[in-house]
């Protein structure tokens, strides 16, 4: 069984591509902390590599702005590609089949939900110590 859940804050802000075939992509990172501290005291996080299609796709970047606290539901999905330097690439993500929204980041043009499409009426608690890295040089570059 292929089945992965997590719940995490994304990154940065999503943004759409329209592909060749009319298909509609968002590739993002959520960053999850572990539940222990290193040797400095800090928490630390794992940056996960996701990607959802169509109307999701869609429903994730009109409503999630980077540190939204989300839920994804999918598979792992790993496959390799020739990156510039003409070099071949491994990586793993996770294909997103259901998104759960927490604690939404307004963005720029926040859109209000459409009928059928819910919301949250309240936001859960979000713990004090779930950071993200303070400098974006800290995070990891998606090659998507």
């Amino acid at each position: 069984m292929n089945q992965v859940g997590l719940v995490g804050r994304i990154t940065k802000n999503p943004v759409l591509r329209q592909l060749s075939d009319n298909k509609q992509q968002t590739g993002f990172f959520i960053a999850i902390n572990r539940n222990f501290r290193n040797n400095q005291g800090a928490v630390d996080a794992d940056f996960v590599q996701c990607v959802a299609w169509g109307k999701l796709a869609e429903r994730i970047v009109d409503y999630c702005g980077k540190g939204s606290l989300i839920g994804v539901n999918g598979r792992l999905q790993s496959r390799t590609y020739m990156n510039r330097e003409n070099k071949k690439v491994y990586t793993t993500e996770v294909v997103v089949e259901d998104v759960r929204f927490y604690a939404l980041k307004t963005r720029d043009h926040q859109q209000v939900p459409e009928k059928g499409f819910s919301l949250p009426a309240t936001a859960q608690h979000v713990p004090d110590h779930f950071v993200l890295p303070e400098k974006e040089e800290q995070l990891p570059i998606s090659q998507m």
